[in-house]
């Protein structure tokens, strides 16, 4: 285990990761019926998700990443800040907002917001993770990995405190 980590407990393994993200990828390139893409992933947590998914999608598709910060700790600040805005343009574009993982949604309503002034052809949502018993957004998920209980999650790109983000399986941080 890692030098000061806190306790935690396998949750997902890099196996199971993999072959759900494959899923993921072919059902987004089944449903774009070949269309062009944009997919955007949401900075940081979602870096490793996200290259596996983009190498899971048989259509012709290119990136893009949005950076916000909403957390500190293991605990949601309930206010959503821009850190690095998009570099390209989305008007008339299939988009697909990949994110790492959804609770409250907190921070998902409000990139679909930012995202809808800008005028995309189409707009969904793909969660590695989604805690539907911490939902409190307006906007459904149109794909979602797995869904999990109320834990604090690390590991494929999701951290605590940026740290922990390298670990290949998805861990539970217990607390105590």
């Amino acid at each position: 285990m890692l030098p000061n980590a806190p306790k935690m407990k396998p949750l997902l393994s890099s196996t199971v990761l993999k072959e759900r993200v494959t899923e993921l990828g072919q059902q987004i390139a089944r449903d774009f019926h070949g269309e062009p893409v944009i997919l955007i992933g949401v900075l940081k947590g979602s870096f490793i998700f996200f290259a596996d998914l983009v190498r899971s999608i048989s259509l012709d598709l290119s990136v893009d990443f949005i950076g916000v910060a909403s957390y500190l700790g293991t605990a949601s600040t309930g206010q959503v800040r821009i850190t690095h805005d998009l570099s390209v343009a989305i008007d008339g574009k299939n988009v697909v907002l990949v994110e790492d993982i959804v609770d409250t949604g907190i921070t998902l309503d409000f990139l679909l917001d930012t995202m809808r002034v800008r005028n995309p052809k189409s707009l969904k949502i793909c969660a590695l993770l989604s805690k539907p018993e911490a939902r409190h957004m307006h906007h459904p998920l149109d794909y979602v990995g797995f869904e999990i209980t109320n834990e604090f999650v690390v590991g494929y790109g999701l951290d605590l405190d940026q740290r922990f983000r390298q670990l290949p399986d998805l861990m539970q941080v217990i607390e105590g």
